[in-house]
């Protein structure tokens, strides 16, 4: 499981401009099935989303086609953890230690 930071790196009229592209992104990443979770941090210099995925690479691949990146709006720091704890809805993606 991924958590991928987003810092927003340019003034928030440019944010908004790039917002509705955005939405339609991660939109398009839960349907597929890759964002489970995401929102605005608070104060609203960046965001957060909970994400899953076969590996580090794809994920840093679909966050480089985030239009904030490609509007130069927003940097991302990926973290990756095993999940051995969730939430009974959240089963299907618990690990298991090796």
């Amino acid at each position: 499981m991924f958590v991928l930071e987003l810092t927003y790196t340019a003034p928030l009229d440019q944010v908004d401009a790039a917002l509705a592209a955005h939405v339609a992104w991660l939109d398009e990443q839960y349907a597929q099935g890759v964002f489970l979770a995401s929102g605005r941090k608070n104060p609203r210099d960046g965001g957060v989303i909970l994400a899953v995925a076969e590996d580090r690479a794809r994920i840093e691949a679909i966050a480089a086609t985030d239009p904030f990146v490609t509007a130069g709006v927003c940097a991302y720091r990926v973290t990756e953890f095993a999940a051995t704890k969730t939430a009974p809805e959240l089963d299907r993606y618990r690990e298991s230690l090796s």
